[in-house]
């Protein structure tokens, strides 16, 4: 069963990241969709789980403080990488950081996506399972957004193809560590509402003005709008 979910995992990222490089042509209409997946994930996904994992040991007000410090902390990051952008070789530094800490960010949640699927098996199957299901809805995402934030950053190709394959590996790597260590569940909970606060910063700050730059807004409004209500859908199919 692991085996499966792990391959699972690893394919269904592979494969949104290869949509997104056949599809460079229309990577407005991408980066909006993934803008309001990226916004879906954290709405839907990562603030549920982190309210519902982490009140059982913290005021949920300082679950949400945790989210507005990874808000924080990510825009502290991203105006980091952009000093010193003083002439066209020092802004395409800045904006090739900029694509690396995006996709290093989603890659780490990957990694953790991988962990809570071997904790959740360690709890239970049916647990497990339920986890796996929530997690392999959204890995495709997943893919397509690492490649945009690539691509949108001006990385070439095959860099953003070197970054999706270590975003498909990671929910792998993050299943097979929990063989070797068990994380707390109160410790879980605020790693998780970190998160939200990186992706509510990415989708709302980095992808969605960019999808509407120099663009037709009604398509890309569409397409954000699309991207919310497919990772809402998904998520609570998966819930069910």
């Amino acid at each position: 069963m692991i085996i499966l979910i792990s391959s699972a995992t690893f394919l269904s990222t592979l494969l949104g990241g290869l949509f997104a490089l056949k599809f460079k042509d229309k990577l407005h209409l991408i980066l909006g969709f993934s803008a309001g997946a990226v916004l879906g994930v954290a709405f839907f996904d990562l603030l549920p789980e982190a309210i519902a994992l982490g009140s059982r040991y913290h005021d949920t007000s300082f679950i949400t403080s945790i989210v507005a410090f990874g808000f924080v902390l990510y825009m502290l990051l991203d105006r980091m990488v952009s000093l010193h952008t003083d002439n066209e070789e020092d802004h395409q530094t800045h904006t090739h950081a900029k694509g690396k800490l995006g996709a290093g960010s989603l890659s780490i949640h990957s990694f953790l996506d991988g962990a809570a699927i071997g904790l959740g098996f360690q709890v239970s199957i049916a647990v497990g399972t339920i986890i796996a299901v929530a997690v392999l809805v959204h890995d495709f995402s997943d893919g397509i957004n690492t490649v945009n934030l690539i691509l949108k950053n001006n990385g070439t190709r095959g860099i953003a193809f070197k970054w999706l394959l270590l975003d498909a590996i990671a929910p792998v790597l993050g299943i097979i560590s929990t063989r070797f260590f068990s994380l707390p569940e109160s410790v879980l909970g605020l790693v998780l509402a970190l998160f939200c606060g990186f992706f509510l910063y990415i989708g709302a700050t980095d992808l969605l003005p960019e999808s509407h730059h120099n663009h037709p807004t009604k398509a890309t409004t569409f397409m954000t709008v699309l991207g919310v209500g497919v990772l809402y859908l998904a998520i609570r199919l998966a819930s069910i």
